[in-house]
């Protein structure tokens, strides 16, 4: 999969309070591991090439940002 950086940071600022936590508990990673794969600092998960838009991010592994996605569109819908 590929995506923009600023469309994953998008992503990562539309999740609620407390999401980062939630995914690593989901997942069973660490917070700070949830937080270096939006801030792409040290994961194997992904490569960022420089270009438009904060460059382009290839995905390897998906997980963390389905969970993301799913926390983000749920607090969106919110009743």
């Amino acid at each position: 999969m590929r995506t923009s950086f600023n469309r994953l940071r998008a992503v990562k600022d539309s999740l609620p309070h407390g999401s980062m936590d939630s995914i690593a508990a989901e997942l069973g990673l660490s917070g700070e591991e949830v937080r270096a794969y939006f801030n792409g600092e040290g994961t194997a998960d992904y490569h960022l090439e420089p270009g438009f838009d904060g460059g382009i991010v290839e995905f390897s592994n998906t997980r963390i940002l389905e969970v993301a996605l799913r926390k983000a569109w749920e607090a969106q819908n919110a009743l």
